[in-house]
C-alpha cells in the first residue's frame, strides 16, 4: 500500500510538471515572439523619427508598439501566475511528501525494533517450528521472507522520497529565481511602455499643430484610394465583358458546330436512302414498293454518337459546373482554369504569403482616426511600411489584369479566378497585363510614401468591387 502512494505521488508530481512546463513553453515562445517583433518595430520607428515631421505612420507604429508591450506584459503576468501556481502546488506537494517520509521512517523503525528483539535465530526458527502443521510452517517461511523484503521496500521508498523531496526543493528555489526574473522584466517592460505612451501623446501633439498639413495628407490619401478604386472597378467590368464576349463566342462556335454536326448527319440520312433505292429491283412488287422494314430502315435515324461529351461543361452554354454545387454563379469562374483559382485563393484565406518580405501595417483596413482630433479616413487595404525599393509579390497565381499609372506611382491588379488583389504605391513594375503569375511573382518595388518613407498598400476583393480584410487571408506573422 505504502509503495503505491509513492508510486502514485511521483507520478503526481511527474504529471503535473509536464503541463506546466508544456504551458511554460508556450508562454515564453510568445514572449520571444513579442520581444523579436518590438525590436523590429524599434528599429523601423528609429529609421522614421529621423523625418524630421511627424507622421501618421509613425503614430500607427508608436501605437503598435504600445500594442504589442501590452501583449508582452500580458504575457509576462501570464507567466507569474503560472510561476506562483507552481510554487504553491509545489509546496503542497512537498508537504504531503514530508507526512509521507515521517509516516515512512516511523513504520521503519518499528520493524527495525521489532527485528532487533527477534533477532536471534533461536526465535526464528521457534517461531517456525511451533507451526502446527507442515503447512503451516511454510507458510511462516514465506511470511519471515516477505518481512524482510518489506523491510527493504521501506529503506527503498525512504531514499526515493528523500530524492524527490530534494528535487522538489531544487524546482521551489528555480521557481522563485525565475518568479524573481520575471518581475524585474515586467517592471522594465511597464517602464518602457509608460515611456512609449508618452512618445505617442508627443506624436500626437506634433500631428495636431500640423493638422492643416496631415488634414491635406489624408485628403491625397483619399484621392488615391478613389483612383484606385475607380480602376479596379474598370478592371473588373473590362475583364467581365471580355469573359461575356469569350462565352457568347464559345457559345456561337458551339452552335455551329451542333448545326454542321446536324446537317452533315440528314446529308448522311439522304445519301444512305438514295443509295438503297437505287440498289432495289425494277420488277414485281417488290421493285415497285419498298417492304416495311426498307422503307423503315430508309426513314431510320442514324445511330446517336457514343462519343462521351465534356463532363465539366453543359453542353448549352458550355459552362464549368464542377466544383461545389452550392456555390454563388460567377462568370469569372464560367473556366476550369477560373474556378480553380477561385478555389486556389479561397482555400489558402488566413494562408496568403505577404507581399513584402519585410514590413509593419502603418494603416489597418476601414476606418481610422488621429487621436485627439476631428481627423479621419478610410482604407480599403492595408498600407504596410516597408523599406523603399522592397520587392513587392503576388499573393497568388493568378494573372495580371491592369498596370496603372496613378501619377507619380504605379499600380498592379491581378485577378484570381473571380478575386482580385490590388498592389499600388509601385516603381519600377516588372509585369504587364495579360501576364501570368504565381504566388512570389515580382511585380514591382515599393517607393516613397507622401511622408518620405517606403510604403505599398495592398487590397482585396472580389467581381462585385467589395472589398475584404487582408488581414484575414495573409497569413500570421
Amino acid at each position: 500500500m505504502t509503495k503505491k502512494l509513492f508510486v502514485s505521488i511521483l507520478c503526481l508530481g511527474i504529471a503535473v510538471a509536464a503541463v506546466s512546463q508544456q504551458t511554460k513553453d508556450e508562454i515564453q515562445k510568445k514572449q520571444q515572439e513579442l520581444q523579436k517583433e518590438l525590436a523590429d518595430l524599434n528599429d523601423t520607428y528609429n529609421e522614421i523619427k529621423k523625418n524630421k515631421k511627424q507622421s501618421i505612420g509613425q503614430l500607427q507604429l508608436v501605437q503598435r508598439k504600445i500594442r504589442a508591450r501590452e501583449e508582452l506584459v500580458s504575457a509576462l503576468n501570464k507567466d507569474l501566475r503560472l510561476i506562483d501556481d507552481n510554487i504553491y502546488l509545489t509546496t503542497l506537494e512537498m508537504n504531503r511528501m514530508r507526512r509521507e517520509l515521517d509516516t515512512l521512517k516511523m513504520n521503519y523503525a518499528q520493524s527495525l525494533v521489532f527485528a532487533y528483539k527477534n533477532r536471534s535465530n533461536y526465535d526464528y526458527l521457534n517461531f517456525i517450528f511451533s507451526a502446527t502443521s507442515f503447512n503451516d510452517a511454510l507458510k511462516r517461511v514465506a511470511y519471515l521472507k516477505s518481512y524482510r523484503q518489506y523491510r527493504e521496500t521501506q529503506a527503498d521508498n525512504i531514499v526515493k522520497t528523500r530524492s524527490v523531496l530534494e528535487q522538489k526543493s531544487q524546482f521551489l528555489t528555480n521557481s522563485k529565481v525565475d518568479k524573481n526574473a520575471a518581475l524585474k522584466t515586467q517592471g522594465q517592460q511597464l517602464q518602457v511602455l509608460e515611456e512609449d505612451k508618452r512618445e505617442k501623446d508627443k506624436v500626437v501633439q506634433e500631428l495636431k499643430g500640423r493638422e492643416s498639413e496631415v488634414a491635406a495628407d489624408i485628403r491625397e490619401r483619399e484621392k488615391t484610394r478613389k483612383k484606385l478604386s475607380a480602376a479596379l472597378q474598370a478592371a473588373i467590368k473590362r475583364e467581365l465583358e471580355e469573359k461575356r464576349r469569350e462565352m457568347a463566342a464559345k457559345m456561337l462556335r458551339e452552335k455551329q458546330a451542333r448545326e454542321e454536326e446536324e446537317r452533315k448527319r440528314k446529308a448522311a440520312a439522304v445519301a444512305a436512302a438514295e443509295r438503297e433505292k437505287a440498289n432495289q429491283p425494277k420488277q414485281g412488287t417488290a421493285a415497285t414498293q419498298p417492304s416495311a422494314s426498307n422503307n423503315g430502315n430508309a426513314n431510320a435515324q442514324p445511330p446517336a454518337s457514343t462519343t462521351p461529351s465534356r463532363p465539366s461543361e453543359s453542353a448549352n452554354t458550355g459552362l464549368v459546373t464542377t466544383g461545389p454545387s452550392n456555390r454563388d454563379y460567377s462568370v469569372f469562374e464560367s473556366t476550369s482554369e477560373g474556378l480553380t483559382m477561385s478555389l486556389n485563393f479561397e482555400n489558402n484565406k488566413g494562408r496568403l504569403p505577404w507581399p513584402v518580405d519585410k514590413g509593419f501595417i502603418l494603416i489597418h483596413f476601414g476606418s481610422y482616426t488621429i487621436p485627439d482630433s476631428k481627423l479621419k479616413g478610410v482604407s480599403d487595404g492595408l498600407v504596410i511600411s516597408t523599406p523603399v525599393g522592397t520587392t513587392v509579390k503576388s499573393v497568388a497565381d493568378g494573372e495580371v489584369s491592369a498596370v496603372v499609372d496613378l501619377g507619380g506611382e504605379d499600380a498592379v491588379i491581378v485577378i484570381h479566378g473571380k478575386y482580385f488583389t490590388t498592389y499600388s504605391n509601385l516603381s519600377g513594375v516588372s509585369v504587364s497585363r495579360g501576364q501570368k503569375v504565381r504566388a512570389g511573382t515580382i511585380l514591382g518595388r515599393a517607393s516613397a510614401g507622401s511622408d518620405g518613407d517606403g510604403q505599398t498598400t495592398f487590397m482585396v476583393s472580389n467581381e462585385k468591387g467589395n472589398f475584404f480584410n487582408p488581414e484575414f487571408w495573409l497569413k500570421r506573422r
